[in-house]
């Protein structure tokens, strides 16, 4: 019997689109998947979403991201990092607990994707009580931007988005045939080569897999969105994305934008719910 997963992209303050779509989700009791997987802010959201905890991303990303102690440009140039995202996954947790009983008891699995630093490949784990704050913090762990590489079953990890953004064709791999895909991107969006990626050369010669990664990320991006665009014939994705004019960045903390980036996300999950019926009533 074929399976139908729900895949989410990170995008650091970009998360806030899909904290949109999911609350919509959530609203309307739409829980129906056998199994999900999430990329850095992707996987924080999913969390939340599959524990049951309506707004909870949102919060987060609009009070506690926003916070000096987890953006801190002073603390880069001293050293020191320059997202957090240690502290922004403990700080959330004990401020915002998460349902994570409900999670647990709903067996829905949620795959955290991080890549490997020896090696730059991605690595797929199934969230589990034991290792949920390692795979997070991972996952969410932006090279330099987060100066450690946290280790997960012995393992140095970064950032999951640097070898599987959208890990769609992974999904579909485990026999997922109807998977919906969050974005934060917009429907044409392209990633190009970033030019930053052959000055940092010197800082990683002794880990060629992450740089390798780093060489590697727009096409393999780009060959995630090549999946998207002409599927297999046996599947049937579900693609939301914001609009072109999506206000929010990377790094963006502007309490305004932050919110209209949220209600894209809120109408982009409503539009989409209604597809579903749509197309279940003609089926």
């Amino acid at each position: 019997m074929s399976q139908r997963a729900l895949v989410v992209e990170g995008g650091a303050m970009r998360g806030i689109f899909a904290a949109g779509v999911l609350d919509a989700f959530l609203e309307n009791g739409y829980q129906d998947f056998d199994f999900a997987v999430g990329v850095s802010a992707g996987s924080t959201n999913l969390i939340g979403y599959l524990a049951g905890d309506h707004g909870r991303s949102r919060k987060i990303i609009t009070d506690h991201a926003c916070r000096p102690e987890f953006i801190n440009w002073q603390r880069f140039m001293a050293g020191g990092h320059l997202c957090d995202v240690l502290w922004l996954w403990h700080q959330s947790l004990q401020d915002v607990p998460l349902a994570l009983d409900q999670h647990w008891q709903r067996n829905v699995p949620l795959w955290v994707v991080t890549t490997s630093v020896e090696e730059g490949s991605p690595r797929y784990f199934q969230a589990r009580p034991e290792n949920l704050n390692e795979i997070m913090t991972a996952s969410c762990s932006i090279p330099f931007a987060y100066r450690d590489f946290p280790q997960v079953e012995g393992q140095a990890m970064t950032d999951g988005g640097l070898a599987d953004s959208i890990p769609v064709r992974w999904a579909y791999e485990q026999g997922a045939r109807e998977i919906t895909v969050v974005l934060s991107r917009h429907h044409g969006y392209r990633k190009k080569p970033s030019a930053l990626t052959p000055l940092i050369k010197p800082w990683v010669k002794d880990m060629p897999g992450l740089y390798g990664a780093m060489l590697k990320r727009a096409e393999i991006y780009n060959d995630s969105l090549a999946f998207i665009a002409n599927p297999p014939e046996d599947c049937r994705l579900t693609v939301i994305a914001p609009q072109e004019t999506f206000p929010v960045s990377r790094l963006t903390t502007n309490a305004k934008k932050l919110e209209q980036g949220y209600q894209q996300g809120h109408w982009a999950g409503m539009q989409a719910l209604g597809m579903q019926l749509k197309q279940l009533s003609s089926g």
